[in-house]
């Protein structure tokens, strides 16, 4: 298992997989062949069906144009390529048209790419890839979830997560400052500003979910804008752990190291879904990418609560159970509707979550690997109408009063 740098990563939105990682697949091509008096780019699947939704033309367009290169881009969302839904060709042509080189590569899920020709993954530097291993390891060596982390990755690994709650405390920070309508047409405005100045209006209760949502609404907000966030683990559910983490940093005073630690923990949970499941919605819909945010979350506020492992196993294992089965179908393919309210009750979720693995004590009958396995077999089941494909659910009901 990879080292969780390759989960948080530091980017703009409003998409992991259909803006990060087809700028970087450009960036490749191009410098792997260079000169070519034109390209051409395919996008196929839900990478072409809500591509121009997620900006995939302008972020392929600006390195091109960065780089003085013609770009010809087609789409083709009635196909796909084998093996995955977010699939991509990139073609360099010569000046009497013949392709002179050919590139099938996929973008799957929080920025990742992977080709067809066995292209070299990261290193692994994670020996167990199950919870459940990792459990009986610490109860047998005494450590905590965060230290595992750290004893796999480099010494630099603390200084990477510094940088990353910098990032993710800036885009709240902006978010709760910015007003106005997001860009893309529908003419959603921003909320998060207005929860925030409205929670300090009401009691406790009500304070504090106004505070939690408003954090998770500022990240998601920023993230559709085009802003800079962290892929927790993408970026259409980036919203969920730093508001969580904001939250608990204030109600609970915590130390830095805290925080960092937490994201440690937050972190290996994502990397697990990642290694045994999908993060990607194309390929298991926002199940994969909320639901996976929500667990992390829940397992960062349970440690930070000073819950045991196996407090922090069951609080993550309930944060995916209870989005099984969520669909993907983002309105004009906008990480918009549903999408930004969605991180703003999963982020509620995964403290409800900790609360009652911190009641129970964290015996429970369903593992977090168990139900890992079972949101990839549900994914799987989802029909592309709910595959991040905007061809179905709310985006098609979105359509049908639009069309009336």
């Amino acid at each position: 298992m990879e080292s969780l740098r390759q989960l948080y990563r530091i980017g703009a939105g409003p998409s992991s997989s259909h803006t990060m990682a087809p700028r970087q697949a450009a960036l490749t091509f191009l410098e792997n062949h260079p000169g070519a008096a034109d390209y051409r780019v395919t996008l196929f699947g839900s990478l072409a069906a809500t591509g121009r939704g997620h900006l995939t033309d302008k972020a392929l367009s600006d390195v091109f144009q960065s780089h003085e290169a013609k770009l010809e881009l087609l789409w083709m969302p009635e196909q796909q390529l084998p093996l995955h839904p977010n699939g991509m060709r990139f073609e360099a042509v010569n000046d009497s048209g013949s392709i002179l080189a050919t590139w099938e590569v996929y973008s799957v899920g929080g920025g990742a790419l992977q080709d067809s020709g066995g292209s070299i993954p990261p290193p692994s530097i994670y020996n167990l890839t199950k919870l459940s291993d990792i459990l009986v390891f610490l109860e047998r060596s005494g450590e905590s979830f965060w230290e595992y982390v750290l004893n796999c990755e480099d010494p630099e690994f603390l200084d990477f997560l510094d940088r990353v709650w910098n990032v993710m405390s800036l885009a709240i920070d902006q978010g709760l400052e910015h007003v106005g309508v997001l860009p893309g047409g529908l003419g959603l405005g921003r909320k998060a500003h207005t929860f925030y100045r409205k929670s300090n209006l009401y009691g406790a209760h009500m304070k504090n979910n106004a505070r939690v949502w408003a954090y998770a609404l500022a990240v998601s907000e920023e993230n559709a804008s085009g802003g800079t966030i962290v892929t927790a683990p993408t970026c259409g559910a980036s919203g969920v752990l730093p508001a969580v983490l904001r939250y608990l940093n204030e109600t609970l005073e915590c130390h830095h190291k805290d925080i960092l630690r937490a994201l440690a923990t937050a972190g290996l949970i994502g990397n697990l879904v990642k290694k045994n499941a999908s993060i990607s919605g194309a390929e298991v819909g926002c199940q994969g990418e909320i639901g996976t945010a929500c667990a992390m979350a829940a397992a960062a506020a349970t440690q930070l609560h000073g819950g045991t492992i196996r407090q922090i196993e069951y609080a993550a294992e309930m944060g995916l159970e209870h989005h099984l089965g969520l669909t993907c179908d983002p309105v004009d393919g906008l990480v918009q509707i549903p999408c930004i309210e969605r991180n703003a009750h999963a982020a509620t979720r995964a403290l409800s979550c900790c609360h009652f693995a911190f009641l129970s004590g964290g015996v429970h009958k369903i593992s977090f690997d168990e139900i890992t396995l079972v949101m990839n077999e549900t994914g799987q089941a989802l029909p592309l109408l709910y595959r991040e494909t905007s061809a179905g659910g709310i985006a098609q009901a979105y359509r049908r009063r639009e069309m009336s």
